[in-house]
């Protein structure tokens, strides 16, 4: 077992990774950002990294900018097909760390008819981790957010088809679901007697592209100018997916900022429907039918 334990990392930082050497990682959305910072510091450590990324050409870019073992394949998570065909391309992999996301955009519809938020978000990830899991030797790390806590599952309408839009609120349901497929997911391990842990981490508020990109101009503006004042750094926001991904936690830990935005890298608390276990469950079951995939062990 890589990392140590939670006593004595009040100023845990990238620097104190472990070593990964003879280790493989999956990291979405690895071209950018958070999965940028992720993907180049598990390489570093010796990591062999496999970056999922939509735009291969971005991501040669970004792996030009990295030292290591970096390896650059397509993943388009709003196209289940996608999905597949990079499941089918891995033989074995460590540590699958579902980082990719897009954040309050406009309504658009994924290649398979899932509102974007949702199916890029949740659904393309729920559908690659089932296919991942007899090929994972470790960990499944899903990067949620503080905005889970605005979130509400609707099990009647995940997709807003007679729902009133709004992008703010279907980022949250997306971020919701990331934490309560990782309860779930973690209680099938369980349950399964599988030595597979399923984690969650959140970056805080990093400035990242993600932020305004909601179409609407007076908003985006607005979280622009916000973001200039309260955010933090993606090597920041990173550190708490990377704590995640390396350290001696328990099945289900949600790591984020002591602070929510700021602070020391610790496990913290989650919304009370973030926590039903009921939800999680009828979440699980629509996703199985709604991606064509099922609990892969």
């Amino acid at each position: 077992m890589i990392g140590t334990t939670v006593a004595g990392m009040a100023g845990w930082t990238a620097a104190e990774l472990p070593s990964w050497a003879g280790r493989t990682a999956i990291v979405t959305g690895a071209n950018s950002g958070l999965g940028a910072v992720t993907a180049r510091e598990l390489a570093r450590v010796g990591a062999r990294v496999i970056m999922a990324v939509r735009d291969t050409e971005k991501g040669r870019a970004a792996a030009a900018q990295m030292a290591g073992a970096v390896e650059v394949r397509r993943l388009d998570l709003a196209d289940l097909s996608s999905v597949r065909e990079f499941a089918d391309g891995v033989d074995t992999v460590d540590v699958l760390v579902n980082n990719a996301g897009i954040m309050a955009t406009p309504y658009a519809l994924t290649a398979d008819g899932f509102e974007r938020q949702i199916g890029t978000n949740h659904l393309g990830h729920f559908a690659l981790t089932n296919l991942l899991l007899p090929k994972l030797t470790d960990r499944v790390v899903t990067v949620s957010s503080l905005l889970h806590r605005i979130g509400y599952i609707s099990l009647k309408d995940l997709n807003w088809q007679s729902r009133p839009y709004s992008a703010w609120l279907a980022y949250g349901q997306s971020k919701l679901a990331n934490l309560l497929f990782t309860s779930e997911l973690q209680r099938r391990l369980d349950a399964a007697g599988a030595p597979l842990r399923a984690l969650a981490a959140h970056p805080g508020y990093s400035h990242t592209n993600l932020q305004g990109r909601s179409g609407r101009v007076i908003g985006d503006t607005l979280i622009r100018a916000l973001t200039r004042v309260v955010s933090t750094d993606a090597e920041f926001g990173a550190r708490h997916t990377l704590y995640a991904a390396s350290q001696d936690l328990p099945g289900n830990t949600f790591i984020g900022p002591r602070f929510g935005i700021w602070g020391r890298t610790q496990p913290v608390g989650r919304s009370w429907l973030a926590r039903r276990a009921t939800t999680a469950a009828a979440l699980w079951e629509l996703s199985e039918q709604l991606t064509g995939t099922k609990f892969g062990l």
